[in-house]
């Protein structure tokens, strides 16, 4: 090993200083993001849980020792008949989902997305994909929600799960987002996979009377120089860009795409064939193999030639750290993303 490869890695493990006067957050995990000055909902996939429980006796909760931190605690506080702590065995609680569905019940399977992604992979393909059983795996700390590092950062989650037959997946926005969504999952026939944003979650699509819609992307505003394709939280950081660079006269449209798979290649191809704009996807995963890949992919096979490009997190393993220096370390931050925008244009 080198001298400039050897201080490389002393420098990725240095404590980070605050600036003189300033403080820094000494939490690596935060319950939500963007909350300042926003409205939040206090575990709103839990909530909804409990709603839908009320008048469904199938519904069944699992969980591989979170409850707590994927807020399934208080669907357990609800129905503790109806709640099942599976101990940090992930592939046991998706075999135990499986047999459940088996004998019709609709279980929700909740551990961090890593562990579902990598851990579980093989059992989700062999007892529920293969079989199309309702089994409804709802996942905390997907991409870059935690600083706990590459052991606990799901950023490549939707790429492993997207190469999956039968699965449906879905990576909400917000409060409002993850509430209807869980709605919607609990009245779909087969499995699903769905990222979780938990603790105080912040409400942004409530203002635009917006409405979940399974397996569809809907404009939440248009502009004629800039189409954003965004899906989870990175369209809060969207929205807020598109704030910041109207100021500077850029006009920015957000086309949320909170359905991974299937994706809805007509409404992208539709907005993006409009023409004269920059299409650019954001998103809170790898670049490799996540939505910006899908709408490539998707806009190639159409035919619809437009000036391209890709917000994402690199393909690499991130460091450790407070989210927001990590969020701007890797361009995904709202002063991060309107940078981005105004050296493409």
């Amino acid at each position: 090993m080198n001298a400039q490869e050897l201080s490389r890695r002393q420098s990725k493990y240095t404590a980070r200083k605050a600036p003189k006067g300033e403080r820094l957050a000494t939490s690596a995990m935060i319950a939500s993001l963007d909350s300042e000055g926003r409205d939040t909902v206090a575990a709103p996939f839990g909530h909804a849980l409990v709603d839908i429980a009320q008048t469904r006796d199938d519904i069944v909760g699992l969980t591989a020792d979170l409850s707590k931190y994927t807020d399934l605690h208080v669907f357990a506080k609800a129905y503790p008949d109806r709640f099942y702590q599976m101990g940090m065995a992930e592939a046991v609680m998706i075999s135990a989902a499986a047999g459940l569905a088996r004998e019709g019940f609709t279980p929700f399977a909740t551990t961090y997305a890593v562990f579902a992604s990598r851990r579980a992979y093989d059992f989700i393909i062999m007892a529920i994909a293969e079989e199309n059983l309702p089994v409804k795996i709802v996942c905390a700390l997907p991409g870059l929600t935690t600083g706990y590092g590459p052991s606990h950062q799901a950023t490549e989650d939707l790429a492993i799960m997207r190469g999956m037959p039968n699965l449906t997946i879905i990576d909400p926005c917000d409060a409002t987002e993850i509430d209807q969504a869980t709605r919607a999952i609990a009245d779909h026939p087969g499995p699903v996979y769905m990222r979780l944003l938990r603790g105080q979650v912040p409400d942004v699509l409530g203002e635009y009377g917006y409405q979940f819609k399974l397996g569809k992307a809907q404009m939440l505003r248009d502009g004629k120089d800039v189409l954003f394709v965004s899906s989870g939280f990175m369209t809060m950081r969207v929205l807020d860009a598109a704030g910041k660079l109207r100021a500077d006269g850029i006009d920015c449209g957000v086309l949320h795409v909170p359905t991974i798979k299937p994706l809805d290649t007509a409404t992208i191809i539709a907005e993006a064939g409009k023409g004269g704009r920059l299409v650019v996807t954001a998103e809170n995963h790898s670049v490799t193999g996540g939505l910006g890949e899908a709408v490539a992919a998707t806009l190639m096979r159409a035919g619809v030639h437009v000036p391209f490009r890709q917000i994402g997190l690199p393909d690499a393993f991130l460091d450790s750290g407070a989210l927001p220096t990590l969020h701007d370390q890797y361009g995904i931050s709202v002063d991060a993303v309107t940078t981005s925008v105004k050296g493409w244009m």
